[in-house]
Formats: structure tokens, C-alpha cells, sequence
């Protein structure tokens, strides 16, 4: 196909990031299993922060290659003559590039409205929102400004200490901006168009994030273990929550065992106070950030980045 300077841009940074996230989802798919493994050794914050890596790594890698070498590269060395040849290859990489980005962009999308609707049919109640219905919920929904929601039957179920348990958990999901994570994770492309991502991963990083609130909650007073715990067993017999997105955080995850929860919550080691998350490992990759980035800007690498790209194309 022949197509014009810009369109041929537009191609290459398509089909480029659909080829380097294919290869490094591929790893990440070949790595999942030794991470689960090893995270189940850690502090149940640092094992979600290190499974929500591993799973945006993909994608964050592909975007770091076609803006700092796919498109450098391109306007620099590429002249902006006429019409060019495009070949099958290039064309069906960046067709398979777009697929998923609109496939991750919709199902983001979709769940940012049915949170907005679940959202608008609540009533404001002070600190909090109260869904009405029968249906039982207890979460925090949205992102950019975050509402806590208890439905009445949740409200009804709990006592004062049991309902302020679990508000404390609600609120560690908010101060860590989970639901923000949650869109990363909705955003993040699949490795191919209509093949979900990494399930066990992301399950993974939900019970993790789980566990973490669990532990932020009780950090500061250990007794409030026992409310938070009595919190989860009543109400998981109210049920699941009906309405359900993935931009909304669950007190009462259906993805997660309560039972483990629980034994968690009344376990000795969980009456200590959680120590604070490490900042070393953010700091170092800091650092890093710009070792890595630098040496894209050369114009050794970048005429090595355009002779791929010409091989690509054609």
C-alpha cells in the first residue's frame, strides 16, 4: 500500500509497539510464574506493587521505544518526500497495534461509565455516600475524586466498630489510589487482540491489594483486627455486590477467599504495627530512568532504530 509521510509514521509507531510488547508480554508471561511464586514471600504492599509491574512492564517498555526511537528516528532521517510503499508485514503489525489499543480503551471506557452510573444513583451522607437498594456494597469508586459508598444493608449489618473497621480498609484503598491502578491495568494492552492478559497475575495483585488494605487498616491499632474480620464474615453473607466494575474497589472481593482474609486478621503476626513501604527501589529506577533514556538520543542508535524501520516497512 502507498502511503504518505505522515501515515507512514503513524504505521511504524503502530506496528512497532505492537511487535516490542508482543516479545516483552511473551516474557512477562514466561516470568509470571517464578514471580508469583517469589512474591509470596514478601510484605503484601511491596507483592502488589511488583505484580502491577510486572503486568504494566509490556506496555510501558513498547511506549518508551516508539517515543524515544521510533519517532526520533523517523523525523530526523526520514525524508518527507511523496507517497512510499508500505509492505503486508507493517500494515498488519499496525493493524494489530491499533486492535488492541481500541480494545483496552474500550473496556477502560465502559468501566469509567458504569462506575459514573452506579455512582449517580447514590446519595450524599456526609463523609460517605449511601447506595440505595437491596443490593449489598461497601467500596470506593472513582479516581480522579474518590467516594466511599455503603449501601444500607451493609450499613444495617455492621456495628459502629465493625463499620469503622471497614471504612479504615476502604480508605487504604484510597490513599493508595488502587482504582487508579485498576485503570492502568484496564488500559494495558493484551498481547494479542481479544487474548485477556495475564488472569493469574492480575488475580494475584487483587488479593495482594486486599491483604494490603487489611494490614494499612489495622496498623495503627492492632484490636480493630478483630471488627474487620467480623466486618468480612457478615458481610459476605449479605453476598456479592450486583453492580460491579472493575474501577471499583469491593470490601468483599468476589475474586478473593475470605477465609485466608480472615485468618489473616487473627493471626498473631498481623498485630504489629506494618511497617513503612521502602521508597529505595522508586528511588533507584529514578535514577536509572535517565541512563536508559539518554542513550536513545544518539545518532549512532537512532540510524540503527531507522535501518530497522526500513526493513519493517518494506
Amino acid at each position: 500500500m502507498i502511503l504518505p509521510y505522515a501515515l507512514r509514521l503513524v504505521c511504524l509507531c503502530l506496528a512497532s509497539f505492537f511487535l516490542v510488547h508482543l516479545a516483552f508480554a511473551l516474557a512477562a508471561r514466561c516470568l509470571a510464574p517464578a514471580v508469583l511464586r517469589f512474591v509470596e514471600r514478601l510484605r503484601a504492599q511491596s507483592a502488589a506493587r511488583l505484580l502491577l509491574a510486572l503486568r504494566l512492564a509490556p506496555a510501558a517498555i513498547a511506549l518508551m521505544a516508539v517515543a524515544g526511537l521510533c519517532i526520533p528516528s523517523y523525523l530526523s532521517l526520514e525524508e518527507e518526500g511523496g507517497a512510499e510503499f508500505v509492505g503486508f508485514t507493517c500494515l498488519a503489525a499496525a493493524l494489530f497495534g491499533a486492535a488492541i489499543w481500541t480494545i483496552s480503551w474500550a473496556r477502560s471506557v465502559r468501566a469509567a461509565i458504569r462506575s459514573h452510573r452506579y455512582v449517580r444513583r447514590c446519595k450524599h451522607a456526609g463523609s460517605f455516600w449511601i447506595a440505595e437498594g437491596t443490593a449489598p456494597f461497601l467500596g470506593i469508586a472513582g479516581i480522579v475524586r474518590p467516594k466511599l459508598i455503603v449501601s444500607r444493608s451493609v450499613a444495617d449489618a455492621l456495628d459502629c466498630d465493625q463499620l469503622a473497621a471497614a471504612i479504615q480498609h476502604e480508605r487504604a484503598h484510597q490513599s493508595s489510589a488502587d482504582n487508579f491502578k485498576r485503570l492502568l491495568l484496564l488500559l494495558a494492552p493484551d498481547a494479542l487482540p481479544f487474548v485477556r492478559g495475564p488472569a493469574a497475575v492480575e488475580r494475584a495483585w487483587l488479593r495482594f491489594t486486599e491483604w494490603a488494605a487489611d494490614d494499612r487498616a489495622v496498623s495503627q491499632d492492632a484490636s480493630c483486627s478483630l471488627s474487620l474480620a467480623e466486618a468480612l464474615v457478615r458481610v459476605a453473607r449479605l453476598g456479592v455486590a450486583a453492580h460491579s466494575s472493575p474501577l471499583m474497589s469491593h470490601f468483599v472481593a468476589a475474586s478473593v477467599d475470605i477465609s485466608v482474609r480472615v485468618d489473616r486478621l487473627l493471626s498473631s503476626a498481623n498485630e504489629t504495627v506494618t511497617r513503612k513501604p521502602r521508597r529505595l527501589a522508586i528511588g533507584g529506577a529514578l535514577v536509572a530512568l535517565p541512563a536508559v533514556v539518554l542513550p536513545m538520543a544518539q545518532p549512532a542508535t537512532l540510524r540503527v532504530v531507522h535501518g530497522l524501520l526500513e526493513r519493517l516497512m518494506h
